[in-house]
């Protein structure tokens, strides 16, 4: 047993890595990212939206190309909008600020939860759409091999979720060279042929007030103007990931706050250079629709269409494998923001608990994994088909974004008396929720009939699953506090009564290392603890002389924000066992509390334990379980059953545990 349990070790650590210790010097510092990285970690996905966004919206114009030069600017100030306001909301929340926390802080937790459900929707699809574009691309190149394109997307998916199972800077660093290699390229396209056409300028000038002229008389003002937002907003795919650093501050290197701005700014900055870019190039070169080509590929051969054959050839092939590739990798947005959107909905129980837990690489494995088998099966499910999946995305986004501008409003005009600049701040956040809003309905509109009633649909589902486990959740809670009346109980001067110790309080005992010894697996000083204490008093009576309280802090991804909320979870946890031990020393006993801190219980137990052993032989381990009346399969993914795993590794280790059960 022991050795394949080694040898499942090896082959982890292989795979994922070596274990870190979340008290490891400079830990945060060595996992976090810089400006630069974040730009590539988390602006990959916008970035790459570039590839299909304004394709989308210059394909919605038909025949009147030239309107693409009002789609285009709309394009580019609708992104700088949405990053200036969420860069107030970068400030306003400075730990981290994601449509989640926004929506709840702001609006209310209902509200948080539904911006939530919504997001993890739409990560699900990035990774999905961007892996099956990146396949599309990169076998549009060796169309014999085109049937291998759906075992390399899902296996992509998979490369992916190891990748970042390993840790974030792990699966950022590869992507740097792709990243910088796609924006070069791309921006050298854009450059090149706005230089190309600079002196036909005052034409092209003339040639798009003639085609606004006969779209006015052939489609009337109205017409005209509904084809344009029509277009503008099936380029709604273009402004998806902006939300990315927002909600990607706790992976950033501090000062966090600066980081996180200049990180928008690199993103916003070439977003809008990109997508507005590319619309005017495909104006300028009367590109249209080919048949097995995206627009993109078509652009670049006709940019390079009269340089020297090789180079034009390699150029297009490179900057085509460029892209391909990043949009293969643009999944990384999902892999990042969707883990920390279910831990942060963990932390507050909308969703099951474990999605709020660390792995010994310091990162949500079990949102990581979750995210990654939800994109295999939407995979697997549309057999990679982009055309469809592009019908299902983008929808949720501009829920969230909605709900994070609508609660900055809200907000701006709640401290309007202590803010200066409110009406400023407000004016930014308002412009933002109106074209959100506006966008938001264009998009459901269009897109609700040709399959996007199945992302509301599916969505809604989890709007329901999340309410569902968080009624559970308080029910049981209220159960738990029964329980915490007996917290009152320990602190009443007749409270030794209780432990059948007699009707007077008496001195501690030195410590008697030979002595029988019971040592309590407990978390915070609570009802559960006590319960299990009073029954080893009660089955025991006077046997057990002495009484260890062992306490484990977990270091989840609400603790893992800095080496101080480390440390605060320390002297939380001693203090709380120590109130156990100074309970039973005033009742006579031996007593002392040991606190550690992990991300690991069961870990860390077993490796305590024998620790413990060594200085009381004769000491025998007590855990508490909770027993629910109404268990079922539905609750018992909900809770965690540590109690049983550490009963599992102590009998691996020869040592006794008794697991005594608390009914609620």
């Amino acid at each position: 047993m022991n050795e394949e349990r080694s040898i499942g070790q090896k082959v982890r650590q292989l795979v994922i890595g070596a274990a870190r210790s979340p008290e490891e010097p400079g830990v945060f510092h060595k996992m976090s990212l810089i400006a630069f990285f974040a730009w590539v970690g988390l602006g990959v996905d916008g970035m790459t939206s570039s590839c299909y966004g304004p394709e989308e919206a210059f394909r919605a114009l038909g025949n009147h190309h030239f309107l693409g030069l009002f789609v285009a600017l709309g394009t580019a100030v609708t992104i700088l909008v949405i990053s200036t306001s969420y860069s107030q909301i970068i400030e306003l929340f400075p730990s981290g600020g994601g449509g989640y926390l926004v929506a709840s802080k702001l609006l209310s937790p209902t509200f948080g939860m539904i911006s939530g459900c919504a997001l993890l929707i739409d990560y699900v699809l990035t990774i999905t759409v961007s892996i099956a574009s990146g396949a599309d691309a990169l076998f549009s190149l060796f169309p014999q091999w085109y049937h291998l394109r759906l075992p390399v997307a899902c296996a992509s998916v998979v490369l992916l979720m190891t990748m970042n199972l390993r840790g974030v800077k792990e699966s950022v660093l590869p992507l740097v060279p792709i990243f910088v290699v796609f924006v070069f390229a791309h921006a050298f396209a854009i450059i090149y042929a706005f230089a190309v056409h600079l002196l036909n300028l005052p034409a092209v000038a003339a040639e798009t007030v003639s085609e606004i002229q006969t779209t006015r008389a052939e489609l009337g003002l109205v017409g005209m103007f509904i084809l344009i937002l029509r277009a503008y907003s099936m380029g709604a795919g273009t402004y998806t990931g902006i939300e990315a650093v927002s909600n990607g501050l706790p992976i950033l290197r501090e000062p966090k706050v600066q980081t996180a701005k200049r990180t928008m700014k690199y993103m916003a900055g070439s977003l809008a250079f990109l997508a507005m870019g590319l619309m005017l190039a495909y104006l300028f070169y009367h590109v249209v629709p080919e048949k097995g080509k995206t627009f993109n590929a078509i652009l670049l051969e006709r940019i390079s269409k009269s340089w020297n054959p090789v180079i034009g050839h390699g150029f297009v092939l490179f900057t085509l494998v460029s892209e391909a590739v990043l949009l293969l990798v643009a999944a990384q947005t999902g892999f990042l923001d969707g883990p920390r959107v279910l831990a942060n909905m963990a932390l507050d129980r909308w969703v099951p608990t474990k999605f709020a837990t660390l792995s010994d690489r310091l990162v949500t494995q079990n949102g990581i994994v979750v995210m990654g088998l939800g994109a295999l099966v939407l995979m697997l499910l549309t057999r990679g088909s982009v055309k469809f999946l592009v019908v299902l995305y983008s929808i949720n986004v501009f829920i969230t974004f909605s709900l994070s501008q609508m609660g900055m409003v809200r907000h701006w005009w709640s401290v309007r008396s202590g803010e200066p600049h409110w009406r400023k701040k407000l004016a930014i956040n308002g412009v933002g929720f109106v074209l959100c809003v506006f966008i938001l309905i264009s998009v459901t509109t269009l897109k609700f009939n040709e399959g996007g009633w199945i992302t509301l649909v599916v969505t809604a589902a989890l709007v329901v699953l999340a309410l569902a486990i968080n009624r559970h959740y308080r029910a049981t809670y209220r159960l738990l506090q029964r329980l915490d009346s007996l917290v009152a109980t320990t602190e009443m001067p007749a409270c030794e009564s209780t432990l059948e110790s007699g009707p007077e309080q008496r001195p501690a005992p030195e410590c008697n290392p030979n002595a029988k010894t019971a040592v309590l697996l407990v978390n915070s000083f609570n009802g559960l603890g006590l319960h299990t204490l009073f029954n080893v008093t009660r089955l025991f009576g006077e046997v057990f002389k002495n009484y260890i309280f062992l306490s484990v802090g977990v270091v989840d991804a609400g603790h893992f924000k800095g080496a101080a909320e480390i440390d605060h979870l320390r002297e939380r946890t001693q203090k709380e066992a120590d109130r156990y031990a100074q309970f039973m020393r005033q009742n006579g006993h031996y007593a002392e509390g040991i606190a550690s801190v992990a991300i690991d219980i069961v870990e860390e137990v077993a490796r305590l334990g024998p620790e413990i052993l060594k200085r009381f032989p004769q000491a025998v381990f007590f855990g508490g379980q909770l027993v629910f009346a109404d268990d079922s399969f539905f609750s018992r993914q909900l809770h965690n059953y540590t109690a049983f795993a550490i009963q599992r590794r102590f009998y691996s280790q020869g040592i006794p545990i008794v697991i005594l059960p608390v009914r609620v």
